[in-house]
């Protein structure tokens, strides 16, 4: 099953998140928990999860960013794309940058966007085969 994480998805989640780069999951605090409901009550913040016998074994976020310029059109930004070591390669990934791309088109967005640290060929050719690409634009990034 393919859906929207909600409120009792956090915890699944966090584990997930193992597989992405995380060590070790945030302690349940005041801000882990504001923060979570900041992100679910937040229209234009959609993680998309993906559930295998009610574990979440992918997922990806669907950023909806208003925007003044394309005709007032606004665009999606894709972050955490994520698959548990255990069920990749079954196209769950690809399941959820469909459903964040059905998400884009009905909030009439004119493009998608994604940026992967990975430098592996087999991730890079993912992205490619789901419809990116890595030529018409150069992303810079400050961390902070």
């Amino acid at each position: 099953m393919i859906r929207e994480a909600d409120k009792k998805d956090l915890d699944g989640l966090l584990q997930l998140y193992l597989y992405l780069h995380e060590d070790s999951i945030p302690l349940t605090d005041e801000h882990l928990l504001n923060t979570w409901e900041q992100i679910i009550s937040d229209p234009n913040h959609h993680i998309i999860i993906k559930e295998q016998n009610g574990m979440i074994v992918s997922s990806c976020v669907c950023v909806i960013i208003p925007n003044l310029t394309r005709n007032i059109r606004p665009y999606a930004f894709i972050e955490n794309v994520v698959t548990h070591n255990d069920f990749r390669g079954k196209g769950y990934a690809t399941e959820c940058l469909n459903y964040a791309k059905e998400i884009a088109v009905k909030e009439n967005c004119y493009k998608m966007m994604l940026l992967t640290g990975s430098k592996s060929e087999s991730t890079l050719n993912f992205y490619k085969k789901a419809g990116y690409n890595c030529t018409d634009k150069t992303a810079f990034i400050q961390w902070l």
